[in-house]
């Protein structure tokens, strides 16, 4: 009998969504997992499986049973020939990384933080920057999953493809992912080079920027003109580092997060400390060569409220124009930096926000320093109001304010995956009121 334990609080790592689950299991096998789901069937109680946590949303809360993957971790298998590798959903990238680099592999691309499980990467379309590159989802060439019923399915394009494609981008609503297949890369370092520029000059040489780095993104400091554009390429150099200790910690987070916290009493400040946070740290050129994993992962400094859309990448300049003129025509709306700006190659995944585009993510932060809330909503709904009128569709793990209604009208194949969800899930066994809003 596998025994779920009582009075656990879940949250996730912004601290701003919790939920405290009736019993949470941590299984080591299939057939704990199959019991988790059994007893779950008996009670009428509800299954959410969690990973890092790392989601900023209330995607993985629920009062009912939660199972957190952590034990089911193993690399299952690597394939050298084909340069694949299977492993188990609860796997943290940042313990697969490690291990690929052992058999010189690696995965072409990686969110900014590595300390999330294989399973919850894929099931909320974890992305990066890069056009010539998809979000993660689109390195899995196979995964198993456990449904409702108990059953095992081995999925892929020529096996289950329809699931295939439904799971490969899950939510966490068609089942258990049991193991991950990716392919992968040989082992590379990159090169990065981040140097100022203006948001007039990147934008209007944006067909070039996108042309001449491989892994292109810039951030923009709202308030300002500012931007830090941050080109990463692969490179056969040696190691080297430019970082420091007192920059990036003394002053890039210490000092950042008393400064905003003082601005909670006079909002006015943002905008110099946006101004005065570029010059400080973001107005030199800056260069690092590492192992590849180590220059995707960042640090996201402290607890956050995000959001993240992505829109038709032709859209990037209006949209971008317009974000900065709602700032300059409403003085009392303040914006922290940075605005993250990130390209990502169009796919055929039904759920991922490049269904069938080649997509601009456009990232918004307010910060909490020292874990108190700062004033958002009307940020946040201006922007979301710009992201919707230039057709565009939010990151699954942030929060977002969409219901059914604006899924059916950004997803084309929207009605395919509620089929496959309804047919793996009749009763909604892994539904919870985030998933709820999704699909009524």
């Amino acid at each position: 009998m596998v025994h779920g334990q009582g009075g656990v609080k879940f949250q996730n790592w912004a601290k701003t969504y919790g939920s405290s689950p009736e019993l949470y299991f941590q299984p080591t096998s299939v057939e704990e997992i199959r019991e988790i789901l059994d007893m779950a069937r008996q009670r009428d109680k509800r299954v959410k499986v969690v990973g890092g946590g790392h989601s900023p949303s209330d995607i993985a809360c629920t009062d009912d049973f939660m199972i957190q993957m952590g034990k089911m971790n193993r690399v299952l298998k690597v394939d050298k020939e084909k340069q694949q590798v299977t492993v188990e959903g609860g796997i943290f990238l940042s313990d697969l990384n490690v291990e690929l680099s052992k058999h010189g592999l690696a995965l072409a691309n990686l969110g900014a933080v590595s300390e999330v499980a294989a399973a919850g990467v894929i099931g909320t379309g974890t992305h990066n920057t890069g056009i010539k590159h998809g979000i993660l989802p689109t390195q899995v060439v196979a995964l198993t999953l456990l449904t409702a019923s108990g059953e095992i399915l081995e999925c892929s394009e020529s096996i289950n493809a329809d699931i295939f494609q439904a799971a490969r981008l899950h939510l966490g609503s068609l089942g258990v992912v049991l193991t991950v297949t990716f392919q992968c890369v040989p082992q590379f370092h990159l090169h990065e080079v981040a140097f100022p520029s203006t948001l007039t000059e990147v934008l209007d040489h944006l067909e070039d920027h996108l042309r001449r780095s491989q892994y292109f993104r810039f951030l923009w400091f709202p308030h300002s003109e500012n931007v830090s554009v941050i080109y990463q390429d692969p490179t056969n150099k040696p190691p080297s580092s430019s970082a420091s200790w007192l920059w990036d910690y003394a002053v890039g987070y210490y000092l950042l997060e008393f400064l905003l916290w003082i601005s909670t009493f006079v909002p006015s400040l943002v905008s110099w400390i946006n101004r005065f946070f570029f010059w400080l740290l973001f107005s030199s050129r800056v260069e690092n060569i590492a192992i590849s994993y180590k220059i995707f992962n960042y640090e996201c400094r402290f607890k956050q409220h995000v959001q993240d859309w992505a829109i038709p990448i032709e859209k990037t300049k209006e949209a971008l124009l317009e974000l900065k003129a709602a700032l300059e025509n409403n003085p009392k709306m303040v914006a922290h930096y940075p605005v993250e700006v990130r390209f990502a190659r169009g796919d055929e995944i039904w759920l991922s926000p490049c269904y069938q585009r080649d997509s601009c993510y456009m990232n918004i932060i307010m910060y909490r320093p020292y874990g108190k809330n700062v004033p958002r909503l009307n940020y946040w709904l201006t922007y979301e109001g710009i992201m919707k009128k230039h057709g565009g569709r939010p990151h699954w793990a942030k929060a977002h304010s969409c219901t059914r209604k604006d899924f059916e009208k950004m997803y084309p194949a929207f009605p395919k995956f509620c089929s496959v969800r309804e047919k793996l899930d009749p009763t909604g066994m892994f539904l919870n009121a985030y998933l709820e809003k999704v699909f009524y």
